[in-house]
């Protein structure tokens, strides 16, 4: 049995390049645990396809998010809306954003993000549910995004200081602002509650083409004992079921 928990990000293949019940009988037949950023209306089918999700948004939006105090009501609110649905379908992760600096200094983005957090970590501690505040790339995909670098994001955890907030560690966008990955998941992995991939350059699949070789960062992440999951988030452009079976395959350590 593996030691790493696959699942697949919906957003990659619904609706561009499989149906949804394509790509859930896709899951179940290659192996894999859960998909996620799956939309509600979809949620029973998983759990007829006996297939878990993974995680879902805890809020809106990625560019406009926890680094502003404006926006600490709506987000608690849409927070508290969300652990609710999390616990009733058995969701272990709701993903938080930084929003982008928009001219706020990464230090009081840092401490403002802590500062919403810190309002919400109470109702994900009580839910058993974990806030995952994610690392996205701003050079290339999400740019003036705050939460831009490992460390930005492992102080504000530390600034929360609750079991219940931690990093989505995103292996693709951090590559392309950071690089090292091994050796940040070996020193940080603590902060980690959640794992995505894709390919790079390009967000395609996990394979020779490109630069990240992803058999050896799984054991990475195997060996610090994680019991999370690891999501597959990477745009194919070949063959949609091959590439998610050779990447389970890939990842499957």
């Amino acid at each position: 049995m593996s030691a790493i928990k696959q699942s697949i990000a919906w957003w990659c293949f619904v609706p561009d390049l499989m149906t949804p019940e394509t790509l859930l009988r896709t899951a179940v037949e290659i192996g894999y645990d859960a998909v996620e950023l799956v939309p509600q209306q979809y949620w029973q089918m998983l759990k007829d396809y006996d297939l878990k999700i993974a995680a879902m948004g805890g809020h809106a939006t990625l560019t406009d998010g926890m680094n502003r105090r404006e926006n600490q009501a709506r987000i608690a609110q849409e927070i508290r809306a969300n652990l609710d649905l999390a616990v009733q379908w058995g969701i272990p992760n709701l993903i938080c954003f930084s929003g982008n600096r928009s001219g706020i200094s990464d230090s009081d983005g840092a401490e403002i993000t802590a500062e919403t957090l810190r309002q919400v970590a109470p109702m994900a501690e009580n839910a058993g549910v974990t806030l995952v505040l994610e690392l996205l790339n701003s050079k290339v995909d999400h740019p003036d995004y705050q939460c831009d670098h490992t460390m930005w994001g492992v102080q504000v955890c530390q600034m929360v200081d609750s079991p219940r907030v931690k990093l989505l560690y995103d292996i693709y966008h951090m590559q392309i602002m950071e690089g090292d990955v091994i050796r940040t998941i070996q020193d940080n992995h603590a902060w980690f509650g959640h794992y995505h991939t894709a390919g790079n350059p390009g967000r395609h699949e996990i394979d020779e083409t490109q630069e990240l070789n992803y058999a050896p960062i799984m054991r990475a992440i195997a060996t610090t004992g994680y019991e999370g999951y690891v999501a597959q988030e990477f745009i194919p452009l070949g063959d949609p079921v091959e590439g998610l079976q050779q990447a389970f395959d890939l990842c499957n350590v």
